[in-house]
């Protein structure tokens, strides 16, 4: 075989294996879902009998962007009695205070809700520096709001580039396709994993993001907000 037929197949490989179907990950107790208006209507009822216990969904982007399914998603989320968080995509470039602005304006979290989530996957051109000072920005302002340490979401390879030095105290949810678990540096465990992009559910048309949690049904209901937690979801300026 020549190299350069060997170079073929290999692309052929990840080719297939990229545009492959995500299989339902075995080995894992609690599995879910993240959404955002890409899964545009989504049958909720038809969802919760399939195994799914949790889901995050997007709420906002950058200082304007809320997505047009977010509310309906979380409404419905909620009566059919799913395990739900909110999530921000994050823009380095853009003024980190009316991104949270623009995160509190939307997400109405309760006792039992996940904490929110900040998903920095971009650079936008800024530099290490900016993106770090932005990130712990963002999140000391959204704990302080909403009384409860955020998770981090990225891909594995940004996470580490850029977030596990910076931010080993806050919980992890990585993104990660591969049938074998992520390994986070200094042994740190990760909380959520996202192990694939194109999982197929009755109730979704198209593909879906498929995720596990790093523990029992019992220890995700303990990642609630507290009963008595007070929450003020004016943003303070």
């Amino acid at each position: 075989m020549t190299i350069r037929t060997s170079s073929i197949i290999l692309l052929l490989l990840s080719f297939l294996s990229c545009n492959s179907i995500t299989e339902r990950m075995e080995g894992y107790e609690v599995h879910g879902i993240d959404i955002s208006h890409y899964q545009s209507h989504i049958q909720w009822d038809v969802i919760v009998g399939q195994g799914v216990s949790f889901a995050f969904a997007k709420a906002t982007e950058g200082s304007s962007l809320q997505d047009q399914h977010y509310c309906n998603n979380w409404k419905e989320m909620e009566r059919v009695g799913l395990k739900k968080g909110a999530y921000h995509f994050f823009r380095p470039k853009v003024s980190v205070r009316l991104q949270v602005e623009n995160f509190v304006e939307q997400v109405e979290l309760k006792a039992g809700d996940l904490p929110p989530v900040l998903d920095v996957e971009l650079t936008d051109g800024a530099s290490k520096m900016e993106i770090i000072e932005g990130v712990r920005e963002w999140l000391l302002l959204i704990e302080a709001q909403y009384k409860i340490r955020p998770i981090l979401y990225s891909n594995y390879n940004f996470y580490i580039e850029y977030l596990a030095k910076e931010f080993p105290e806050y919980p992890v949810w990585i993104a990660r396709y591969s049938r074998r678990k992520p390994y986070l540096p200094k042994g740190k465990n990760w909380q959520f994993w996202q192990y694939g992009n194109k999982g197929q559910l009755d109730g979704i048309e198209g593909d879906v993001d498929l995720n596990v949690f790093n523990g029992t049904p019992k220890e995700l209901e303990q990642w609630g907000i507290p009963s008595q937690q007070i929450l003020s979801y004016k943003f303070n300026q």
